[in-house]
């Protein structure tokens, strides 16, 4: 397939998305290396929702932060497998809250605010995977 004319602000937008998914990546990582000293030392409606994460949802958010960073990375270099990466974090991200919100209770645990930016988040993954299948039905990536 050809790749048509893209417009200006889709590399720009891919580039800031590859910014706001290495937050993610960095969020992640810091999460991962959280020792037990940190752990003790949180609020006991943290620890309780940090302890309570099945493995499987920390899996499934690895998954979203390194699917959505290489599938921004894809759509700034104009590439198709953008569109399956950024398909990919977004099912992540749907795991990762299921399991947090869901089945560790998190929706009880967590408070508003920690709800409103998991909601902004998954209004993000779901605007570039919309994104990434937009630019591949129209030939601005190949």
């Amino acid at each position: 397939m050809s790749m048509g004319r893209s417009p200006r602000w889709l590399v720009p937008v891919a580039i800031v998305a590859l910014l706001w998914n290495l937050l993610g990546c960095a969020a992640c990582l810091a999460d991962a290396l959280v020792g037990p000293e940190e752990v003790a030392k949180m609020a006991p409606a943290q620890r309780a929702l940090y302890e309570a994460r099945p493995a499987w949802a920390l899996a499934a958010t690895a998954a979203a932060v390194l699917g959505g960073a290489l599938g921004s990375l894809g759509l700034a270099l104009r590439k198709r497998w953008a569109y399956p990466l950024l398909a990919i974090s977004l099912a992540g991200l749907i795991v990762q809250d299921f399991g947090l919100f869901v089945l560790a209770g998190g929706l009880s645990l967590a408070g508003p605010a920690v709800v409103a930016i998991q909601g902004a988040v998954l209004l993000v993954a779901i605007a570039l995977a919309l994104l990434a299948r937009r630019a591949l039905a129209r030939g601005w990536i190949a």
